[in-house]
């Protein structure tokens, strides 16, 4: 590993490291908060934070806000990439595909499949990394943003016991069904619904075996995608199947990180309550 970044931050430590990723068989970069309590030598649980379209690891960690409240909750936050990068990985011309644009699944088609690995990267390769590099404890949130969210919320339900916390901000709720998901689940999960529905936050809550975490939702209602997020689908199927959700619209709030960074707190409370729980 390499570190490429340390900023001090409310008495922690925000780091930027590299490292060669086996899941996707490229370098990957991911931002890393330590909190005081961490520099002390205090082993701290974890929070991941997965960004939407377009992103890198940097958009969250300069500007969300969440380092005040992370010292304050002793969390690690950790924040990835959204896709694997590199001349030799496939792109394509369009923001919401290829680099940048990673979903956080597994693909199976090519010429995604030899490098867009990003489930098992974020649900296995990453934690595992961090608890042995760093004082982290195997105590993990997940948390994100529109793209980042449908990450988030499908990644807690398919891995049951692998996280405490659930939270999204704008996600991407029923992806199977919206332009974005399908788009990309069609080029990377091929021509199959079934697939597709493995990977849909409202399809995985309606499953039996489901993960039972507490989902906290914030949506704006001036958000100018808010007909591709569709909460409103979220919240029936989580009505029908008796799946515990805390939906927020908020009047006037967009798509933005200001919107972010407006709700940041209740989100790492929700967090620290999970996590720092006996």
């Amino acid at each position: 590993m390499q570190r490429l970044e340390q900023h001090a931050s409310f008495g922690g430590r925000q780091e930027v490291w590299q490292h060669d990723a086996a899941s996707t068989g490229t370098p990957m970069k991911f931002g890393i908060y330590l909190p005081p309590a961490a520099l002390a030598g205090e082993k701290c649980p974890v929070l991941y934070w997965l960004s939407g379209l377009t992103c890198t690891e940097q958009n969250f960690i300069t500007k969300a806000g969440a380092q005040q409240w992370a010292a304050q909750h002793g969390l690690i936050v950790v924040a990835p990439d959204t896709s694997p990068r590199g001349a030799g990985v496939p792109d394509d011309a369009a923001y919401d595909l290829g680099q940048g644009a990673g979903f956080y699944v597994n693909a199976t088609q090519a010429p995604w499949a030899a490098h867009f690995r990003m489930e098992d990267y974020v649900a296995q390769e990453l934690p595992a990394l961090v608890e042995r590099h760093f004082a982290a404890l195997p105590v993990r949130g997940i948390s994100g943003h529109s793209m980042g969210g449908h990450g988030a919320i499908t990644l807690a339900l398919r891995h049951p016991g692998r996280y405490r916390s659930v939270s999204a901000f704008a996600p991407i709720c029923a992806a199977a069904q919206a332009p974005w998901g399908r788009k990309a689940f069609a080029a990377y999960l091929g021509d199959n619904p079934a697939a597709w529905q493995a990977h849909d936050a409202t399809a995985l809550i309606a499953q039996p075996l489901r993960e039972r975490l507490p989902l906290l939702v914030d949506q704006g209602e001036a958000d100018e995608f808010l007909p591709q997020l569709r909460p409103d689908l979220l919240q029936a199927a989580c009505e029908r199947a008796g799946h515990p959700l805390t939906l927020r619209m908020h009047a006037g709030h967009d798509h933005s990180y200001y919107f972010m960074a407006s709700f940041m707190a209740d989100h790492m409370a929700h967090h620290a309550a999970a996590l720092r729980a006996p």
